[in-house]
């Protein structure tokens, strides 16, 4: 005769099925950032997604509700991973105003022009949501304020420093962040030409114009 088997001891569903779901997603996300790169968010499909991750689309709906979603999460993983790598530059830096040189240089670089189209994608599709609590939009606007607060950080951080003068640091980022991103479309379009020297140069301008740093940033 057999001895009996020890029972083994239930497991919480939320247990069970957390870190799989987690997993999945986040497999899902990845795969998604890519094609939504190429291809633009508006012609990737749930199908397009199945087939990149390498799941069922039963498996990519179960988890999300929409493409929309999917880009969402796409998006925030992308920016947090492209700020995350500029904010631990600038902690770098030895000052506020090489900080603030490094990032203009890493905004226009051969290699931005997905991190750019992805950005305008994502905030068009905002304009799209029909999310009645407007949960897109509200992340949007997360993802917008923690950029306006690295820039004003950098600005702060000069000025503590000696480096900058500036009595509205509140203003010249809202300056900042508009012309960065007019820039980048103006970039990404080509239309009129605009190269990626011109384009740090434009926001050299700006932080000597405004700060009083006394030079020019350095020629890319």
């Amino acid at each position: 005769m057999k001895a009996a088997r020890t029972p083994r001891r239930a497991v919480a569903a939320a247990d069970r099925t957390r870190q799989p779901t987690e997993v999945r997603r986040r497999l899902i996300v990845e795969a998604a950032v890519p094609l939504i790169a190429e291809r633009g968010y508006q012609s990737v499909g749930v199908r397009d997604v199945a087939a990149a991750a390498g799941v069922s689309v039963g498996t990519v709906t179960y988890h999300f509700g929409s493409v929309q979603e999917i880009l969402s999460e796409a998006m925030v993983l992308h920016i947090e991973r492209y700020y995350a790598a500029l904010h631990e530059a600038a902690e770098q830096a030895a000052g506020g105003r090489e900080a603030l040189r490094l990032l203009i240089d890493a905004l226009f670089t051969e290699d931005t022009e997905r991190h750019w189209r992805m950005w305008f994608d994502y905030w068009s599709a905002g304009d799209r949501d029909q999310d009645p609590e407007r949960a897109f939009a509200r992340g949007q606007a997360r993802r917008y304020e923690d950029w306006h607060s690295q820039i004003r950080a950098l600005v702060e951080r000069g000025v503590a420093e000696g480096e900058f003068v500036c009595a509205d640091p509140a203003g010249f980022t809202v300056r900042f962040a508009a012309l960065s991103d007019g820039l980048a479309l103006q970039w990404l379009r080509q239309a009129p030409e605009l190269s990626t020297q011109d384009a740090r140069r434009h926001l050299y301008r700006l932080v000597e114009t405004e700060l009083g740093t006394g030079r020019q940033g350095p020629s890319a």
